[in-house]
């Protein structure tokens, strides 16, 4: 298997960001959603604007997967008042984990996945928590393989089309 390293993601980044937050967006959902959703979601939240915020918010952190200094897929985490949810200040969210598609099977999100818990464990979390989609089996048996449960749903809006997100955590106490 290539080297893969993480590397956290700086403000100067944020073309890199957009790119690989688009592609992987896309690649992961485009073919269950309608192409005006995505058009719509894509633009509203992967905008340079927007990621620029999201990048200087001191309560969320970035890294990428790279390899031989490609970047193959992204991790976004929340803490504090950057969740997508307002559960508990003692946790982290992941907000987002994606991996080209060219890469899936090769351990990458397995690597991004690790560095969110050595980042809840630096940070002393109680849990880590995420909401995944109820259409996206491949990401659910990811997080179930890794010991999240379910506790609970949100309405998640991709473009016009509100669907489902599946909340699971992992109480991280005895890790």
């Amino acid at each position: 298997m290539e080297s893969i390293c993480i590397k956290k993601v700086d403000s100067i980044d944020v073309e890199g960001l957009q790119k690989i937050s688009r592609q992987t967006f896309f690649e992961t959902f485009a073919d269950k959603n309608t192409a005006e959703d995505m058009a719509k979601f894509l633009e509203e939240n992967y905008s340079l604007s927007k990621l620029t915020a999201e990048l200087a918010d001191e309560n969320s952190f970035f890294y990428f997967a790279l390899s031989d200094e490609e970047v193959i897929g992204f991790l976004k985490l929340n803490t504090s008042s950057a969740q997508t949810e307002s559960l508990d200040s003692n946790a982290l969210e992941i907000e987002r984990i994606y991996v080209l598609k060219a890469y899936h099977g090769k351990k990458v999100g397995q690597l991004l996945y690790e560095k969110a818990l050595e980042t809840a464990r630096q940070l002393n979390a109680a849990y880590v928590w995420l909401g995944v989609w109820e259409k996206n089996p491949r990401a659910i048996s990811f997080y179930q393989k890794n010991g999240f449960t379910p506790f609970d749903k949100h309405i998640f809006r991709l473009g016009d089309d509100e669907q489902t997100d599946i909340l699971m955590k992992l109480p991280l106490q005895n890790r």
